[in-house]
């Protein structure tokens, strides 16, 4: 990508709990944080500054939170509202670009390069517009990052701009050398915990040691470290820390899918028993062979991730099988799962449950068998899928679900594991 392109990655400051102060003017003074109030062990999903300033932090516990704060405002999370006040930020941002792409509910990137002379040509003062326009809109104070390619917008964002007062900064590549190149390995973007640690192996401490590096020496210290199968990884990390990317800001998400999953945090100690599990890893693979269907797409590999805690021993697995022909039919995807939970439980209390369906392929053939009628299974369940599209997933639902151990009903009122 060109030097002189023009991108922006705008992130709205503490998102949540902003839409809720807003929502509630009363509020406004006082320190407010977004998590359930009902569950002290639940976690902080979002503190606004002033929660911040009194040592609350996001994905803390609710409890540990209110005893640094009794003050502190907790309110229920409204993914349903987030997501509207997100929808409406895009189209602001889209009055300014049409070339928006959104990275997340709270981050999106904006390329202005084509549309910064229409605004008098001045990249401060079209950011300040945006950032007005927005915070008038819908209460929520956004930070903006500018660089010349994607990656670069990022890391300016999350490294300066949310500590700029005006909560704007550029970075550019003539200035990598004296800023970003002095920061922590682990400030880079996509370095998380475990990737540091193995940078520390290496004797790589900050960015700017992979970035002085020769491609050919940072991939053989990390072929050293972590084997053979590591030069994409190797090769993408030394063009993150030189501000290199090649990807183009594009209108919406694009992006193939190339697996469906869904998840559950469970409370271990209530689910001791093989037969509660499985209410709950049935559940969760009614929603992903629904979700595979309205996609259009069937899948032929599928995968379990078990976190097993007794509150102190604790085991984290992932499993996988791949099928004999791709599908998304509740009951092969099912049967699965459920073999590949019993090959491997050790007996432990389960504390989260997932599953997925990857290797997916356009279900518009489907394979037949001499043994099951596949195409009738295939027009029950779509006729399912239509019943609770029009009247709510709590429409139809298993029999099962509506024991002790079921989640569905939960999750019916939920967004994304939240409340709606």
């Amino acid at each position: 990508m060109p030097k002189n392109r023009v991108i922006l990655l705008s992130d709205c400051q503490a998102f949540y709990a902003s839409v809720e102060k807003a929502a509630h003017p009363e509020y406004r003074d006082k320190p407010v944080a977004v998590g359930d109030p009902t569950r002290m062990n639940g976690i902080v999903l979002a503190a606004c500054p002033l929660a911040k300033e009194k040592g609350v932090t996001t994905a803390s516990r609710v409890g540990e939170a209110l005893a640094k704060c009794p003050e502190l405002i907790v309110i229920r999370p409204r993914m349903g509202t987030y997501i509207k006040v997100s929808l409406l930020i895009s189209e602001i941002y889209r009055t300014y670009t049409d070339l928006v792409e959104p990275y997340s509910i709270d981050e999106q990137f904006l390329d202005v390069t084509g549309s910064l002379a229409y605004f008098g040509g001045s990249l401060q003062d079209m950011i300040h517009k945006i950032q007005h326009h927005v915070l008038l809109s819908t209460g929520v104070w956004t930070r903006v990052g500018i660089g010349s390619t994607k990656v670069m917008a990022k890391m300016a964002t999350d490294n300066y701009a949310k500590k700029m007062k005006d909560g704007v900064y550029e970075l550019s590549f003539d200035q990598l050398e004296s800023t970003l190149w002095k920061l922590p390995v682990q400030d880079m973007f996509m370095v998380a915990a475990r990737m540091t640690k193995n940078f520390w192996r290496m004797g790589i401490f900050t960015i700017g040691d992979i970035a002085r590096m020769e491609l050919p020496e940072f991939k053989q210290r990390m072929r050293t470290t972590m084997g053979k199968q590591s030069d994409i990884q190797a090769e993408y990390y030394w063009q993150t820390a030189r501000g290199l990317d090649p990807s183009p800001v594009v209108t919406g998400m694009r992006h193939q899918i190339k697996s469906v999953g869904h998840g559950k945090a469970l409370r271990w100690n209530l689910y001791t028993r093989h037969t509660d599990i499985e209410v709950v890893l049935l559940e969760l693979v009614i929603e992903v062979c629904q979700r595979t269907r309205r996609y259009g797409y069937m899948g032929s590999v599928v995968s379990i991730s078990v976190l097993e805690t007794d509150g102190e021993r604790s085991n984290a697995y992932e499993r996988q099988m791949t099928l004999p022909e791709p599908t998304s039919l509740t009951h092969e995807v099912a049967a699965a799962a459920q073999k590949l939970f019993a090959d491997n439980w050790s007996g432990l209390p389960v504390g989260r449950l997932a599953i997925s369906l990857s290797n997916l392929s356009d279900d518009s053939v489907i394979q037949l068998t001499l043994f099951d009628d596949r195409i009738r299974a295939y027009n029950k369940e779509r006729a399912i899928d239509q019943i609770k599209a029009r009247y709510g997933s709590k429409a139809l639902i298993r029999a099962s679900s509506m024991l002790e151990s079921g989640v569905a009903l939960e999750r019916a009122e939920q967004i994304g594991g939240h409340y709606k």
